[in-house]
């Protein structure tokens, strides 16, 4: 089944590319790999605010991050113009806005591991670090950049 026959199963439609809020570009293509810059949650078309442990629960993070890895995928298929030409996803980096004592940024970042798994498959398994941090531009709970190979 193709990547969009899974999309088209899970009922998600990839969304438009909103710009870019700050000095940089979306993605870059170095060689066979799409380096693909963070993004932040979202929910009704706004940053996704709060932490994780104090206003959010890590079910709350999960499905923020799963939004993410929709808004990733919508940039991927900007890059390289078709989600079937990606090899392999390689990388996740999750940055989650933590308070002190949060500890469950791994399965916050579950959220878009399981979904990218699902839609790409074996090509979906990845390397991934999830970290804590004080604080995400907007106040967003949630970050996620990605690293593909063509």
């Amino acid at each position: 089944m193709s990547v969009y026959e899974k999309l088209k199963v899970l009922n998600i439609t990839l969304p438009k590319l909103d710009p870019p809020v700050a000095a940089f570009v979306p993605f870059v293509r170095a060689g066979n790999l799409i380096f693909i810059s963070g993004h932040i949650a979202k929910k009704d078309g706004k940053p996704w605010t709060g932490k994780l442990g104090a206003d959010l629960t890590t079910a709350q993070g999960k499905q923020a991050a799963q939004a993410i890895a929709v808004d990733l995928m919508a940039t991927l298929q900007a890059a390289v113009g078709d989600l079937n030409k990606i090899h392999r996803i390689v990388k996740l980096l999750v940055l989650v806005n933590s308070a002190p004592t949060f500890t469950e940024q791994h399965l916050v970042a579950n959220g878009a591991s399981e979904l990218l798994m699902e839609i790409f498959g074996e090509r979906g398994a990845h390397a991934r670090s999830a970290f804590g941090v004080a604080q995400i531009p907007l106040g967003s709970c949630v970050e996620i950049e990605l690293i593909a190979e063509l």
